[in-house]
């Protein structure tokens, strides 16, 4: 897989003289977003602002596999350049992992970097809108990544809001695991807990940097 050229807009760079100038530093923190970047890992230009870093999608693995005994399989909404859903392929303890991208491009860098991980043949790739997919499907579990450097209202996000992503999963998901932005409003968050239903919050770090926050 090293060796076959990246479709349009697929790429991977080896020097930063390649790189954009607005994700350059990205780029230089490869490794810690793919520890195998060198054997060909494929990106998107803007799959750099929401990538999982592989230590992260890792610990995030690690927390949904404590989901009940009898769910199986595990669903990457947004799956971008497949971050989280290769964490999620290469824990045994989901017999399926479901991966969702409207971006044909992106999901192209997906299945290629799943291959060099070994675990293209456990996921299932689906093409298009998430919402469109799920109103004929049922899941357990997705992910949103939107970066920031402000407080992040959840209510305003593009392309979904978090109103709307809760109303359309709340109905057929009996647990719903967000990954957002480290600066989502927690306020917005509470609104979703109530007596009988619990809303845990993970915030994870990497190399003392803040990351992203979990529900």
């Amino acid at each position: 897989m090293a060796d076959s050229l990246p479709p349009d807009g697929c790429h991977h760079y080896t020097d930063l003289g390649e790189v954009p100038w607005d994700i350059q530093k990205y780029w230089q923190q490869r490794y810690s977003i793919f520890s195998r970047y060198d054997e060909g890992i494929w990106m998107t230009d803007d799959a750099w602002f929401g990538i999982t870093p592989e230590p992260v999608a890792n610990k995030i693995a690690e927390h949904l596999s404590r989901a009940p005994e009898e769910a199986t399989t595990v669903i990457d909404v947004f799956a971008g350049a497949g971050g989280n859903t290769i964490a999620f392929a290469r824990s045994p303890r989901w017999e399926k992992v479901v991966a969702i991208e409207r971006d044909p491009r992106a999901i192209a860098c997906a299945k290629h970097n799943a291959e060099i991980y070994g675990v293209a043949d456990k996921i299932q790739w689906i093409a298009g809108d998430c919402f469109e997919i799920l109103r004929n499907e049922t899941y357990l579990f997705f992910e949103l990544k939107r970066p920031s450097d402000s407080i992040f209202n959840l209510s305003t996000m593009q392309p979904y809001s978090i109103v709307e992503i809760y109303d359309a999963l709340a109905v057929i998901c009996p647990d719903i695991a967000l990954y957002l932005p480290r600066t989502s409003d927690l306020r917005q968050l509470a609104k979703y807990a109530s007596a009988d239903r619990k809303v845990e919050v993970i915030h994870y770090c990497m190399e003392g940097a803040s990351k992203h926050a979990q529900l």
